[in-house]
This record gives structure tokens, C-alpha cells and sequence, in this order.
């Protein structure tokens, strides 16, 4: 079962990076498409801010 769920979330990651490519490199990208895109995007850089703070703010070592 859980495999199962990797699967799913492997192929939504795959799907909103296609979302991603194909509104940027067409204009003429359908609604649902750019949805997905701005999404996909919102939900990477709210998942890549911890990961951020956590390297910037840990030198405690002298």
C-alpha cells in the first residue's frame, strides 16, 4: 500500500514538473495547465523554505 502511494505522489511530481515546462515554454498553455503550474510551484518553494533556514542558521560550531 504504501508503494502504491509513492507511486501516486511520484506521478503527480512528474505531472506538475510537465505543467511547469509546458507553461513556460508556450503562451498558449490551457488554463488547468498554468493551475497546476502556479501550484506546483507554490507547494515547491513552501517545501524548500525550511530546508533553507535550517543551512542557513545552523553554525554553532567554532
Amino acid at each position: 500500500m504504501a508503494m502504491l502511494a509513492l507511486i501516486g505522489v511520484l506521478a503527480l511530481v512528474i505531472a506538475g514538473c510537465a505543467c511547469v515546462w509546458w507553461t513556460s515554454r508556450a503562451d498558449d498553455a490551457p488554463r488547468w495547465a498554468r493551475a497546476v503550474s502556479a501550484a506546483t510551484l507554490a507547494l515547491a518553494d513552501l517545501l524548500s523554505t525550511p530546508s533553507r533556514r535550517s543551512r542557513r542558521g545552523g553554525s554553532d560550531d567554532d
